[in-house]
């Protein structure tokens, strides 16, 4: 039996059965030492590459077999999806490979199905390429299109088209279905860029700079730096530079008194200390006991002495701290949407009613952020989210209810070559993954003026 495809096999059941998020399954499945580093890499990539392509993977299937997808038992499905996967996606796999690795799972898994798995997959293997043919797919109307092509929940393609039109929701699908850059920060605080690339050069990690920011770093050929002394001495940490951004707007200054409202796990927390040079004070907030530890544990890792992390709930107003702040961080609860190349899952686990009710949680904590800002201060509210439900919306509702905010302008503190990015002069940045090389990030910076 072959134990890279059936851990994977076990990966991609715990994420479509059981809930469970896939980089959590995988953490847990690939602790198995007896699997080597290169069983590692390939396990994440059925597994992450079948959960991204899960509809489009199913579309292919129910092309060839009497039994379509959602009547099929889920372990046969997933066998399926994943032979399907190898065969359509992954062009070093030899399609006799995933066809027979696949029956010999199915006679393990659900004996009686083995014949009919290894005559769809084989079926595939002749056929499928030319059924994933564009002219074959456009055929079908859009935004069914868009869902089929890219693998996307119809729902979320048909609001996208309403916001962006049909030839930016396209480039920007395609784009999400790319594996993302491995990006870290460094901690200015502890070393220098040329210095951290020097130490990862010697381990055989090629490092370049980052498109944007000085202290970002891009790692070739690399998933996993818990190991390495330069992440163990707290030389670097694991951060998108689109996250890195939102400490960048903030603007946070030595010796400032800071809020960050909802702050777990700490990567843009311990960014705006590194830019304080670790003087002054910052209060990081989150509801989760386990997560202000994790806070902690970033911050000792880093060096980092001046945030004073608090279990608190930024639904609930706090009537002793209002107008305390100089600078308050609302990085609020969202869908996602702009990390589904981290995160796949997201795509399947987020329903269409689910925005409802994060619009509302974003509106209160906004609101209620925006009572710690002393006058003068400066208020900043940042998504990983690319609907405008959860970002202009927003903004725009909570300066309607609060005339002493004004937008201001964040051209003077971004990056050089975001300066000129539209919406940048009046207070707005909009981060695309097809367009910046980012994660998905709408940041909003905002001034109290009395």
């Amino acid at each position: 039996m072959d134990k890279a495809r059936e851990t994977a096999l076990k990966a991609l059941y715990e994420t479509d059965v059981k809930g469970a998020y896939a980089n959590l399954a995988l953490k847990k499945l690939l602790s198995d030492r007896e699997l080597d580093s290169r069983d590692r890499a390939f396990i994440t990539e059925l597994v992450y590459g079948t959960v991204t392509r899960k509809i489009t993977l199913d579309w292919v299937i129910s092309r060839f077999s009497k039994i379509q997808p959602k009547r099929l038992s889920n372990l046969v499905l997933q066998i399926l999806r994943m032979g399907a996967y190898q065969i359509l996606f992954l062009d070093r796999v030899p399609d006799s490979a995933a066809c027979n690795t696949s029956v010999e799972l199915a006679k393990k898994y659900a004996n009686q199905s083995a014949g009919f798995v290894n005559a769809v997959l084989r079926n595939i293997a002749r056929n499928g390429e030319r059924v994933l043919s564009d002219s074959d797919i456009d055929t079908l109307p859009v935004p069914e299109k868009f869902s089929v092509k890219y693998s996307f929940p119809e729902y979320l393609v048909q609001e996208w088209i309403s916001v962006f039109g049909e030839e930016f929701t396209g480039e920007l699908l395609k784009s999400l279905l790319e594996r993302p850059d491995f990006s870290v920060r460094i901690n200015t605080l502890k070393s220098t860029r040329d210095a951290v690339a020097e130490e990862l050069r010697k381990h055989g990690i090629e490092a370049r700079p980052g498109r944007f920011m000085p202290e970002a770093l891009y790692l070739e050929n690399v998933s996993d730096i818990s190991g390495l002394d330069v992440f163990t001495e707290g030389k670097i940490t694991v951060q998108d530079e689109s996250s890195m951004l939102v400490s960048k707007v903030l603007d946070p200054r030595p010796g400032e008194k800071v809020l960050d409202v909802c702050a777990a796990p700490g990567g843009k927390t311990t960014h705006i200390a590194q830019l304080m040079n670790n003087i002054g004070q910052i209060d990081a907030w989150d509801i989760h006991e386990h997560k202000i530890a994790l806070i902690n544990e970033n911050a000792k890792r880093l060096g980092i002495t001046i945030i004073r992390a608090i279990q608190g709930d930024a639904l609930e107003s706090r009537e002793e701290i209002l107008d305390t702040y100089d600078r308050v961080l609302a990085d609020v609860p969202c869908s996602g949407t702009g990390i589904i190349r981290r995160k796949p899952d997201i795509k399947w686990k987020r329903k269409k009613e689910d925005f409802s009710n994060l619009i509302e949680i974003q509106k209160k904590i906004l609101y209620n952020s925006g009572r710690y800002v002393k006058p003068g201060g400066i208020l900043v509210y940042s998504t990983c989210s690319l609907d405008v439900r959860e970002n202009e919306m927003i903004v725009e509702a909570f300066l309607a209810e609060n005339r002493n905010f004004r937008l201001e302008p964040m051209d003077e503190v971004l990056p050089e070559a975001l300066k000129t990015k539209e919406g940048a002069k009046e207070g707005i940045l909009r981060l695309y993954p097809h367009i910046d090389g980012t994660d998905g990030f709408f940041i909003a910076r905002m001034k109290r003026e009395k």
